[in-house]
C-alpha cells in the first residue's frame, strides 16, 4: 500500500547513490547477491538475540534491495537480474520470521509459522498475477519500472520493512506483531485473489 509513496520519497538519493556504483563498476547483480547475503547477516544476528545488530544488517540488505534496481535502470536491466531479485527477496523474508523462532522457540515459534504460512499467500498470490498478467502483456502503470507486474495490497515491502524493524526494537512483541502482520496480510492475499479473478475472468 505505501511502496509507491515509499519509492517516490526515496529515489532522488537511492539514484545519486546508484550512479556512484555505476561509475565504479559495480552491476546491479552483485549488488542483488551483496543485499541477499547482508539479509542472511541479519537473520543469524537476530537468531541469536543480537536484535540491534540484526537491525542494521536489515536495513542494509533493503537499501541493496533499492540501490540494485537503480543500478539496472541506469545499465541494462535484464530478466535474469529481475528473476534473481525476485526470489532472493522472497527468500530473505522468509528469514526473518524463521530468525525469530530460532531465538525464543517457545513464545515466537507458532507466531512465526503463522506468519510464514501469511507469506506463502502474499508471494503465491502477488506471482501468479504476476505470471498471468505477462500472458496477457500487461503491465503495471503504478510500478511501471519493476522487470513484471507488480500487483498492490495492503501488506507491501515498505509495511512488511517497518514490522520487522518494529519487531528488532521489540523482540519481546515479535508474536503479537508477527499475528498482527499476518492478519493484514491475509486481507492482502483475499483482495488479490478478488483482483485477480476480475481481471483474468
Amino acid at each position: 500500500m505505501l511502496d509507491r509513496y515509499a519509492l517516490a520519497l526515496i529515489r532522488p538519493p537511492i539514484d545519486s547513490m546508484a550512479r556512484v556504483l555505476v561509475r565504479a563498476g559495480v552491476g546491479a547483480n552483485a549488488v542483488t547477491l551483496t543485499g541477499f547475503c547482508v539479509g542472511l547477516v541479519a537473520a543469524v544476528l537476530i537468531a541469536a538475540c543480537a536484535y540491534s545488530a540484526g537491525l542494521a544488517a536489515l536495513l542494509a540488505s533493503r537499501l541493496c534491495d533499492g540501490l540494485d534496481g537503480a543500478v539496472a535502470r541506469q545499465t541494462t536491466a535484464t530478466d535474469a537480474g529481475g528473476f534473481l531479485d525476485i526470489t532472493l527477496d522472497f527468500v530473505f523474508y522468509a528469514s526473518i520470521p524463521l530468525a525469530f523462532a530460532l531465538a525464543d522457540p517457545q513464545a515466537n515459534a507458532l507466531a512465526a509459522a503463522v506468519l510464514l504460512a501469511a507469506f506463502i499467500g502474499t508471494g503465491s498470490s502477488f506471482l501468479a498475477f504476476a505470471v498471468m498478467a505477462a500472458k496477457r502483456g500487461m503491465t503495471s502503470t503504478a510500478l511501471p519500472d519493476k522487470s513484471f507486474y507488480f500487483l498492490g495490497g495492503l501488506t507491501e515491502a515498505t509495511e512488511t520493512l517497518l514490522f520487522f524493524m518494529a519487531m528488532c526494537l521489540w523482540p519481546q512483541h515479535f508474536a503479537v506483531l508477527a499475528y498482527t502482520f499476518a492478519t493484514l496480510c491475509a486481507i492482502t492475499i483475499v483482495s488479490r485473489i478478488w483482483w485477480g479473478w476480475k481481471a483474468f475472468a
